[in-house]
């Protein structure tokens, strides 16, 4: 039977499923910023053309920054929930929190507020947040040596924080491709803390399963945790050839220019075009690595099997919207949707790696809970 979840935990739970959403959604409009060049088309940070960002007229939202002007905003909204899902599981997890260290953020929120149309008043006003975050969550860690959701919270709330100040370093110094690069990696980072801080904290988590011992040493557990770092990898040279503007440097699909597979390596452009070409090939083969032994050892599992044929459905979609990239020279549309797809195969390998770890047990460690067969176990559950 499920347990019970009391209505606080709940609505934590439905903040926990807004807020990964959010955190998806913003990998898109992040993506559309950087497909229609749009990165520096607010010039200053965190201002926007000198106004306090949440001020800056509507009417001059025009042209590219429109989209990046969204984005930081967007990216503002986000910070927020993930900020608020921290202090909130924080208050559930320590009652009383709130009220006793409440006051370390407002004067932050004031110095904003009153100085922060300025760039150093803005700047220092991020700093602040950041610190406060950091320094929570090294005392909440230190603490409470077993991990729990509110600890994932506050470790987000800080990727989310240093993300942000990515992002303005990004726009003070003109996109280096190498901050550029980390500002979307941890980007990917944060929606995973915040999809797997859904994930535990629903209904279906707190169910009394009875763990399922895998039944080969390389089972879903280790791999769905090698593809979910097989795919991070990936994305994280997808943008580093994304932010070189390396993404036509081997400008056919599927063979290079010389008609051969591997193309005639004359810049860096080629080598990390063609470094992801070999990526996909690889993510590819864990996928359907991890997706076809889930198949074979828990055909009955409906969720694990579900998202094996979702993550192989994203795979096929992903690789014929990167070919579509190429074939139309990088057309916004496609290329975003390759950049979001990358995400949501990330983000479904991540659903695998948790759930396969919350119900199976690894074949070589002897679990102390009674262990029933695989039909019993989940036919009763």
């Amino acid at each position: 039977m499920p347990t019970t979840l009391t209505t606080p935990r709940i609505w934590l739970h439905r903040l926990a499923v807004l807020t990964a959403v959010s955190a998806f959604a913003l990998l898109f409009i992040g993506g559309l910023v950087t497909s229609h060049q749009a990165g520096l088309s607010v010039p200053d940070w965190p201002t926007s053309y000198g106004w306090n960002m949440f001020t800056f007229p509507m009417k001059n939202w025009v042209g590219n920054t429109f989209y990046e002007h969204t984005h930081r905003l967007f990216a503002s909204f986000v910070g927020f929930l993930i900020l608020l899902q921290a202090v909130l599981w924080q208050e559930q997890a320590t009652k009383g929190w709130i009220r006793k260290h409440l006051w370390t953020l407002l004067p932050s929120v004031a110095f904003y507020y009153l100085f922060g149309g300025g760039k150093v008043g803005g700047i220092v006003s991020m700093a602040f947040f950041l610190l406060l975050a950091a320094i929570q969550t090294v005392l909440v860690w230190r603490a409470e040596p077993k991990a729990g959701i509110h600890q994932l919270a506050w470790l987000a709330a800080t990727g989310v924080m240093v993300q942000g100040f990515l992002g303005g370093i990004t726009v003070i110094y003109y996109l280096p491709p190498l901050v550029s690069s980390a500002h979307a990696g941890l980007g990917q980072l944060v929606f995973c803390l915040t999809l797997g801080i859904a994930i535990i904290t629903s209904r279906r988590w707190d169910e009394n399963r009875v763990k399922i011992v895998e039944r080969t040493k390389l089972g879903v557990r280790t791999l769905s945790l090698v593809t979910a770092i097989a795919i991070l990898c990936q994305l994280l040279v997808g943008a580093v050839m994304r932010h070189t503007n390396s993404g036509l440097a081997i400008p056919t699909f599927p063979f290079a220019p010389n008609g051969d597979i591997i193309p005639e390596f004359t810049s860096f452009g080629v080598a990390i075009n063609f470094t992801h070409r070999v990526g996909a090939v690889i993510v590819a083969f864990l996928m359907f690595l991890t997706a076809r032994t889930i198949f074979k050892y828990h055909a009955r599992d409906k969720v694990l099997c579900f998202a094996a044929v979702l993550s192989m459905f994203l795979l096929g979609l992903q690789i014929m919207l990167g070919a579509i990239t190429i074939w139309t020279a990088k057309a916004v549309t496609p290329t975003t949707l390759h950049v979001s797809c990358g995400a949501a195969i990330l983000g479904t390998m991540t659903f695998i790696m948790i759930i396969a770890r919350h119900r199976l047990a690894p074949v070589v460690v002897k679990s102390e809970a009674p262990v029933r067969d695989q039909s019993v176990a989940i036919s009763n559950a």
